[in-house]
């Protein structure tokens, strides 16, 4: 069985930057260990895997080594492949998801998601959690992952968690983040995630469903710009909306090929 792949770098508009996703239409479902097995083969972040249905596409998303609910990085880059890839002529892509539908659309040179905001409950911080960290969080919140707040962007570009203690939290990861010191930039971010097979995520959108309510609370504005600042590196443009959060970017196709089952 020969399947299509592409590799999408998203949230930027040039090679080796952003996030990388593997993207793999499919006509018809594979078994969840096959798609388990090369997103395991892929090594990346996350694998997507696309089916058409009536209306639109069933998304669905893979680590290394388990199924997730939600990316953003890999949904901005299979409707990054499906527009210029596949020869869809509409300006809107409707995909059903585990986390209910995703609608992603054009818009001049980047294409724009639109998510479900996450719910922020304020927490208090695990005595492990901020020694893992290394720094003091002024605020943290949870809803998928741990929003944990400190004070300086320096301090965000610095850090050196371990890794392995991470993983004893209990959600899928953690997002760090700090004000930005630039002034064309609203706030910076790092996401460990080593309990789904990833140590650091180089840009997450799907950690921007919580930073964009909180940052657009904090700051006062609905439009935001965030940079995470992973060694890669990326930028995602968020539009705070109440219970929805459109966060926009740019990608690129980095690789396009075939694989042998």
């Amino acid at each position: 069985m020969r399947l299509k792949i592409y590799q999408v770098d998203a949230f930027t508009s040039r090679p080796f930057e952003g996030n990388p996703a593997a993207i793999c239409p499919l006509e018809e479902w594979l078994s969840d260990d096959q798609m388990q097995q090369i997103a395991m083969e892929n090594n990346l972040s996350e694998s997507a895997f696309f089916v058409k249905q009536d209306g639109g596409y069933r998304l669905r998303w893979f680590t290394p080594t388990t199924e997730v609910d939600l990316c953003g990085h890999a949904t901005l880059a299979s409707a990054h492949v499906i527009f210029e890839h596949l020869g869809y002529d509409q300006k809107e892509i409707k995909f059903d998801s585990n986390s209910g539908e995703l609608i992603v659309a054009e818009e001049g040179n980047r294409l724009v998601m639109n998510f479900p905001t996450a719910k922020l409950k304020k927490a208090e911080v695990p005595d492990f959690l901020e020694e893992t960290i290394g720094i003091h969080a002024t605020e943290l919140y949870r809803d998928t992952d741990y929003l944990y707040v400190v004070e300086s962007e320096e301090q965000v570009r610095k850090l050196d968690p371990d890794i392995r203690e991470i993983e004893k939290a209990d959600v899928r990861g953690i997002i760090v983040t700090a004000p930005s010191e630039s002034s064309e930039i609203d706030f910076v971010s790092r996401f460990f995630a080593p309990a789904v097979g990833v140590d650091e995520d180089p840009v997450t959108g799907s950690a921007h469903t919580m930073l964009a309510p909180y940052w657009s609370q904090r700051i006062g504005k609905d439009q935001l710009v965030g940079r995470q600042v992973s060694r890669r590196g990326g930028t995602v443009y968020c539009h705070h909306q109440g219970d929805r959060v459109s966060l926009s970017g740019e990608a690129c196709t980095f690789l396009e090929g075939n694989i042998e089952i």
